[in-house]
């Protein structure tokens, strides 16, 4: 008769299956470990691939390690060499049992915990503050398949100075993509905040689209190397790489060559038209080509700083562009863009100067009537510098025909209706401008500025929280957030609590406004505390505002007309007359320097000029005329008034402002405490006004 024991009886003696089970609990306890640590250390995706085969590798290993071995009180022995009285498998196997237990106990929780945080998430995401106005991060199941970033070509090259180059191949590639309507291409605004790395290409991937396109470029003389190469974002696998050695003079082959092969790959449909749009060359002039790319990266960086002399740069690269090759109609384009953004956001150009901008406008659509950028350039034109609504938005309509992707010429649009009043035309526009644009902060700073200039402070707030999580320096999302505090309920401490986090040195000058206007949204807090000497101590720190003298003497003589300290004005009030009223006759139509004179008169006590100049300002820009500067114009006439003995008609003008969209300028908790008013804060009229409805949402 046979006594040997059978396998399975042997496997049970040998604590087999104990270690089987231990091993399983371990690696389930070590896999729901590395769920919630890789992510936050943003590990790439084949880290946790590399995990599950290593421990399912280690299985078999591990049965038979128990199968062979034994541990005695000696160590570690063959299973052969242990004497059937030296066994101690029992109390091993009895071990392995408790330790398993535990382990088990340690991962069921971990997965618990998994579990309630994604409910938790869920919860917040359904139940939290409504966000009409944000696009957050979308789902990977919402992307596109067809759907691509270009992120940031890295610049290889010895010179640093050469980045401008990288960028402009990166941009020219971005713009051809564009160009193809069976293509989701994220604009270039929301892609610059990326680098080709691991954990940003899933961010990409969450956030963004399906598929990358990242790349270097290594310029050595007239010589270019481009490396490019295409990735699943979602997988983080390479789908297609090459590389171009080529001179300089045919960098614009290698532009449209990416192009294709990447609507290629992406299998996009390309009509007659796009695919030969992709292949055009702006210039034929490589130096030319050069000089525009100069300029792109001068303007880009002008539209950040918000500094003349970049703009200027910029302006003077591409005129060098248009030097060489007299029929280069992008770099006409850029040029008006660039000269009205500098009249728009920074300094008014006068009228020769916009003259001479119309002229190349017209000339750069007349050689290239199909050229999306020449429509948008014509329209900038006509938006930026007469408000010539209709016929800006006719050029921003054609450009969107010619590039359907065109998330430029929507925001335009956009924009273009808040002007006209059309609030949720305007609103809509911009939420779809989102969606192609995700993380352009300036859009979500202006989204903010709708809700309060509609008194949806709520809706202000968490716009413009979201949008500083994505640009924690966004000058409209910080003054907007600060005033969907300061007007919703009058909360000075709040926006105190909230201006301390900023960068210290941004008085965050708004381009429109009030008296803000002249002394910026950072003063402006501290007037609302009633703390004038902070409000001045803002303007004696260096910044870039405060580096215009005008400026910083028309907003310190301001401050101190509000806290009704006159002593020792006049000196400054003088010389910031001279120099507002010499650029008002060069610039006979700009509001900022009729708004500084009208407070510099009141400094001067010539009330009768500053009411001219308050009445001349409001004349030229009603709210009928301008929704978005219009209704600032009219408090800023009521503050004068206010301060010059009108007191019925500062209070007929508020009346008005609260039954309007108005509420940057002019909301019944802001009345209560600026003391801008307090000249007329004991009128019964005024009074009523504090206990009178106000607006909430549009007027139509």
């Amino acid at each position: 008769m046979n006594n040997r024991p059978s396998i399975f009886a042997e496997l049970k003696r040998r604590n087999v299956y104990k270690v089987a089970a231990a091993y399983a609990v371990v690696a389930w306890l070590l896999v729901q470990g590395a769920s919630i640590v890789l992510p936050t250390f943003e590990a790439p995706a084949w880290t946790m691939k590399v995990l599950l085969v290593a421990l399912a590798i280690g299985f078999p290993i591990a049965i038979i390690l128990a199968w062979a071995f034994e541990i005695t009180s000696e160590g570690i022995k063959l299973e052969s060499e242990v004497k059937p009285n030296e066994s101690k498998t029992r109390r091993t196997g009895r071990k392995l049992v408790g330790v398993t237990v535990v382990l088990a106990v340690i991962a069921a929780s971990l997965l618990v915990f998994q579990l309630l945080g994604k409910k938790s998430l869920s919860s917040s995401t359904n139940t939290g503050v409504t966000q009409p106005s944000v696009s957050h991060a979308s789902t990977s199941s919402a992307i596109p398949e067809k759907s691509i970033a270009v992120l940031p070509f890295e610049n290889l090259s010895s010179d640093k100075e050469n980045a401008y180059f990288a960028d402009g191949i990166q941009d020219e590639i971005l713009t051809r993509l564009a160009g193809i309507a069976d293509l989701k291409v994220i604009s270039r605004t929301s892609t610059e905040k990326y680098k080709s790395k691991p954990g940003d290409l899933k961010t990409v991937s969450q956030q963004l689209v399906a598929k990358v396109l990242e790349g270097t470029v290594q310029r050595a003389g007239d010589k270019v190397r481009v490396n490019v190469q295409l990735i699943d974002a979602r997988a983080d696998t390479h789908l297609w790489a090459k590389s171009y050695d080529r001179e300089v003079k045919d960098i614009f082959a290698v532009e449209s060559e990416v192009s294709q092969e990447v609507a290629d790959a992406l299998e996009a449909r390309l009509s007659s038209a796009e695919a030969k749009t992709m292949a055009t060359a702006p210039t034929k002039d490589a130096a030319a080509y050069d000089f525009f790319l100069k300029g792109e990266y001068e303007q880009r960086a002008g539209l950040s700083a918000l500094r003349a002399e970049r703009f200027n740069q910029a302006a003077t690269w591409y005129n060098e562009a248009i030097a060489r090759d007299p029929n280069f109609a992008l770099a006409m384009a850029q040029l008006v863009v660039c000269r009205m953004r500098l009249h728009w956001l920074v300094e008014s150009l006068n009228e020769s100067e916009l003259a001479e901008v119309e002229a190349m406008a017209k000339k750069a659509l007349a050689l290239a009537p199909d050229l999306w950028q020449a429509h948008v350039a014509l329209g900038v034109f006509h938006y930026y510098g007469f408000r010539q609504y209709e016929p800006a938005l006719a050029e921003f309509q054609r450009a969107m025909e010619l590039q359907p992707n065109n998330s430029e010429a929507l925001q335009f649009i956009g924009y273009v209706h808040r002007r006209q009043g059309k609030w949720d035309r305007c609103l809509a526009e911009l939420q779809k401008t989102l969606e192609l644009d995700p993380r352009n902060a300036s859009i979500g700073g202006n989204m903010a500025q709708t809700y309060n200039y509609l008194r949806r402070w709520k809706d202000a707030e968490a716009t413009a929280s979201h949008t500083l999580t994505i640009d924690p320096h966004e000058a409209t999302s910080m003054g907007m957030l600060l005033i969907s505090y300061l007007n919703r309920d009058g909360n000075v401490r709040e926006g105190l609590r909230i201006l301390a986090s900023y960068p210290f040195d941004d008085l965050l000058v708004p381009n429109g406004g009030t008296y803000v206007m002249l002394v910026g949204r950072r003063a402006e807090a501290q007037i609302l505390n009633r703390d004038y000497s902070a409000a001045l101590q803002a303007w004696e720190k260096d910044s870039a505002a405060a580096s215009n003298g005008g400026q910083r003497l028309a907003a310190k003589t301001t401050i101190r007309v509000i806290a009704g300290d006159l002593s020792g004005v006049q000196a400054d009030a003088e010389k910031a007359r001279i120099f507002f009223e010499t650029r008002l006759r060069d610039h006979p139509s700009e509001i900022r320097s009729m708004r500084a004179l009208s407070w510099i008169y009141l400094a001067l006590d010539r009330k009768q000029d500053a009411m001219r100049i308050a009445q001349q300002a409001f004349d030229l820009l009603p709210p009928e005329k301008d929704w978005g500067l219009g209704p600032s114009n009219l408090t800023s006439l009521a503050e004068i008034q206010a301060r010059t003995g009108a007191t019925s008609n500062a209070v007929r003008n508020l009346q008005r402002l609260l039954s309007i969209p108005a509420g940057e300028a002019v909301s019944i908790a802001r009345l209560k405490i600026d003391p801008v008013w307090d000249p007329i804060r004991n009128d019964p009229g005024f009074q009523q006004l504090l206990t009178a409805n106000e607006l909430v949402g549009p007027n139509d």
